[in-house]
């Protein structure tokens, strides 16, 4: 497969060393010249990305540089003005954030979208719940609570995850980190394809942060591809594959935490130095 620098950046961030075959693949998500505006407000401005299996793209930028649009982009919450997007080399349009769940592309928001009332196996379950065999799903409608939990037991052993082992616990009784594995879990069970994490780790300890960081890198290591967004710096360089740098709506940049440090990562992302200037 021939790599143009639009995909890459070959010229500056490159593939990272001791990864190379899986960058001689197919993207499983790509989008080309993606354009969205809000009135005078230019969202993305020709956005170009790309995201290949088993790796952990992380999207950075400041307020306002477009990476929450990139991202909606992305997961069906916005529909782009103009621009591409393709799943797996095949041209998909979503219409809304059904349409990519259906698709396999899985978002976990900084907002958690658990209910703490319920189980850890009702919330990995929550609007895709499984019914009854025969009649008793059927007819009367009923859950097959006992099923959801054994499989909710087995997604979660599956993913690597230690932190949460009784499928009936309330998601109340639950630390943040451990919250924050319930709604990874659920997207990683049902995504099949690409996982979306918005800022994981934003309202978490030192010690949940880095439960939470490991598990990321477990899922990457089994092939799931994941878009990480992250202002957290040193989280970002800690289990990134590469960076997509997004500034003023465009894509200043991908680099990679081999050939870029911290500070040369905000230094682009600010506008104090280009990519090429900053390696």
């Amino acid at each position: 497969m021939t790599t143009s620098e639009s995909e890459l950046d070959v010229a500056y961030g490159g593939v990272p060393a001791g990864k190379e075959s899986i960058y001689s693949q197919q993207p499983v998500l790509s989008a080309r010249k993606l354009v969205i505006t809000f009135g005078r407000v230019v969202g993305l401005d020709g956005v170009d990305v790309d995201l290949y299996p088993g790796e952990i793209l992380a999207v950075i930028g400041d307020n306002g540089a477009g990476k929450s649009t990139l991202i909606k982009c992305l997961t069906g919450a916005y529909v782009p003005d103009s621009g591409t997007i393709t799943l797996n080399g095949a041209p998909v349009s979503f219409k809304k954030p059904q349409d990519a769940r259906e698709a396999g592309i899985e978002t976990v928001y900084q907002q958690l979208a658990v209910i703490p009332a319920l189980d850890i196996a009702s919330n990995l379950y929550l609007a895709r719940e499984d019914r009854r065999p025969g009649p008793l799903g059927s007819v009367l409608r009923m859950l097959d609570k006992k099923g959801m939990e054994q499989r909710a037991g087995k997604a979660v052993q599956g993913l690597g995850i230690q932190t949460i082992q009784n499928m009936t616990q309330a998601v109340e009784t639950l630390s943040g980190g451990q919250r924050q594995a319930v709604a990874v879990a659920r997207a990683a069970a049902f995504g099949s394809k690409v996982v979306v994490l918005d800022e994981p780790t934003a309202a978490l300890g030192v010690k949940e942060s880095a439960a939470v960081l490991d598990m990321i890198k477990q899922l990457r290591d089994k092939g799931l591809s994941i878009i990480f967004i992250s202002h957290n710096m040193p989280h970002v360089w800690e289990v990134a594959d590469r960076i997509h740098i997004q500034r003023l709506g465009g894509r200043a940049g991908v680099i990679t935490p081999q050939t870029h440090d911290m500070g040369a990562g905000v230094a682009i992302m600010t506008g104090a130095k280009k990519v090429g200037e900053a390696a």
